[in-house]
Parts: C-alpha cells; sequence; structure tokens
C-alpha cells in the first residue's frame, strides 16, 4: 500500500467504512475530505462550493471535484506527513477519475473508487433503507430526498465506473453482497495484492 490512498466515490457506498478500517487496521492518519468541503462551504463563500446543489448533480460533483483534487495534490505537497512513519488515507465523494489521474496520481499515491452502480434509483433506494442508521445523515431525510439523492448516486455511479474504464482506474462495486465485498477489498488492500472484485 502506498503513502497516500484516496478512497473516492459516491455516498453510502462504504468508502468511509472502508477509510476508517483500512486506517485502524494499517496505523494510517484518516482524512475526510467532506467535512473539510462542509467547513468550506459554511466559512468562504467566495470558493462557491455548493454541495446540495440539485439542478444538476453531475455537473456539480465534476465542478467540485475540479477544485477538490488541486487541494489534496497541495496537501500532499505540503510535505506534512513526509517524516512520519504512518501513511494517509483519504476518503472523499466529489472526486472524478478524471482529476485523480491528472492531479494526485504519482509512485506515492493510489486512489480506488467505491460505487453502486448497474441498479435502478428504486433498488438503490432500497438498499439504503436497509443499511441506514440513525448515525447515517440519510436517516433524517424524507423518502423523497433520498429517492432524489439516489437516482444522482446511480447516473454518478455508472459514470465513474465508465470513467475509471477510459482512465484504467480501479473501482469496487458494492451494490450487492455489500458486507462481502468490503471486507474483501480491505483485506486484498492491506495485504498489498490486488483483488478479483476490483473491476
Amino acid at each position: 500500500m502506498k503513502k497516500y490512498v484516496i478512497i473516492a466515490g459516491v455516498p453510502r457506498a462504504g468508502k468511509s467504512t472502508i477509510s476508517k478500517r483500512i486506517a485502524k487496521q494499517k496505523g494510517y492518519q484518516h482524512i475526510s475530505m467532506d467535512a473539510i468541503l462542509a467547513g468550506i462551504e459554511k466559512n468562504f463563500p467566495e470558493c462557491k462550493i455548493n454541495t446540495n446543489e440539485s439542478e444538476d448533480a453531475l455537473k456539480n460533483y465534476r465542478y467540485i471535484s475540479s477544485k477538490v483534487a488541486p487541494f489534496i495534490r497541495a496537501m500532499i505537497n505540503s510535505g506534512e506527513y513526509e517524516e512520519c512513519d504512518y501513511g494517509v488515507v483519504i476518503d472523499v465523494f466529489q472526486l472524478t477519475p478524471y482529476d485523480f489521474q491528472t492531479y494526485i496520481a504519482d509512485e506515492k499515491s493510489e486512489g480506488y473508487f467505491i460505487i453502486t452502480s448497474d441498479i435502478t434509483p428504486e433498488e438503490r433506494f432500497n438498499i439504503l433503507k436497509q443499511y441506514d442508521t440513525p448515525d447515517d445523515y440519510t436517516y433524517f431525510h424524507s423518502d423523497e430526498q433520498n429517492m432524489n439523492d439516489c437516482r444522482d448516486i446511480v447516473e454518478i455511479s455508472n459514470w465513474i465506473k465508465k470513467e475509471c474504464g477510459i482512465y484504467n482506474l480501479p473501482y469496487v462495486d458494492t451494490t450487492y453482497n455489500r458486507e462481502n465485498i468490503i471486507n474483501e477489498f480491505i483485506e486484498s488492500l492491506c495485504d498489498d495484492r490486488k483483488n478479483k472484485i476490483i473491476g
């Protein structure tokens, strides 16, 4: 496993779960870009980041990614972690395969995309309800809002899958058999070997 591990992907696909477990298992520092973005969005309106923009979710995802990717690169270039004997795992929603490849990918950084594709929004909604707990932000959303979000998640997941193919980047689809796939992926990554579940 490299010094910097980027776990990108759509909400509620398991990226934060994966990131936290990798951090715990390997002794890496875990950084949630979603939390950092929430702070930037609230306190620096001049950055024009609106994570709740619902007019065109894919367009907004790509726009925010164009800001996030150079930000992550600047964090890596800061040298803050170079002398540490541990690595860093960053979990992030708004990061496109193109922006990862353009700004972040190098000999010290690797990235994986966690998606839920090849599914209808209705099926995605049912999966969301199955795993929803009071610890999840979606638990307190209306069914209508969650259904709209599921439409966006499916659209963005399918787009990410296509883009990963273009840029030859690995993705993990957690649509079905989620727990097993997540466990196998973490085991394969922490053992520094690739697993067949990675697309």
